[in-house]
């Protein structure tokens, strides 16, 4: 892969970095790190923003655009959006509610056959962590004290989702369900209120 499509990746993938963090990721030097995100820069692709530290000078990161965002694959596209709103004109709310919870138990069938022969809860994790990966979600997980966390990077319905969130209510409740009798399931992050990310904690029941 290109470096110029390795940039992308790595900030969709690990969120704001500076070109020093980019350079060590790349295994390049900073100043060649720079010199693709200048010329990201030039074709719209990612935006830079000077933050404050606590000790120091501000910090130099860089983001994706709009536009950036734009080069991971959307699953549903102006044809599909127009479906939800022939769906919620034709049929109403409760129309959209019911394709809403045919999707979920579609998902559901899915996560469960991929979950169901494993039994630790990080296995399960990353197990659905895979499937929502190969949906498009970039998602992964890890675990801080005795909390685990599934991260998705990356929407592939969030043009839907902005018409309808439903559908992350839907996707919530699904993930409770998975792990319902094990542990509780919360949204900690969620892009459609400004994060860069959706994350998920799992905290297993004493």
């Amino acid at each position: 892969m290109k470096t110029a499509n390795k940039i992308p990746q790595l900030l969709k993938q690990h969120g704001p970095q500076t070109s020093q963090q980019l350079a060590q990721l790349l295994d390049m030097t900073s100043m060649a790190a720079r010199k693709h995100l200048l010329k990201l820069q030039q074709e719209g692709l990612v935006a830079d923003e000077h933050v404050a530290e606590a000790v120091g000078r501000p910090k130099q990161y860089w983001t994706l655009t709009e536009q950036g965002q734009q080069m991971f694959p959307q699953r549903y596209g102006a044809l599909s959006l127009q479906l939800i709103e022939g769906v919620t004109e034709v049929f109403g709310a409760e129309g959209l509610n019911a394709l809403i919870k045919r999707r979920e138990q579609q998902s559901m069938a899915l996560y469960q056959a991929a979950l169901a022969p494993l039994d630790d809860i990080g296995d399960k994790l990353n197990a659905l962590a895979q499937c929502r990966t190969e949906e498009g979600y970039m998602a992964t997980v890890y675990r801080q004290g005795e909390d685990w966390w599934l991260v998705e990077m990356h929407c592939p319905i969030c043009e839907a989702a902005k018409v309808c969130q439903g559908f992350c209510q839907s996707e919530l409740e699904c993930f409770q369900a998975l792990f319902k009798g094990l542990a509780t399931v919360t949204r900690d992050e969620y892009l459609l209120d400004g994060a860069a990310r959706c994350s998920y904690r799992v905290s297993p029941l004493l």
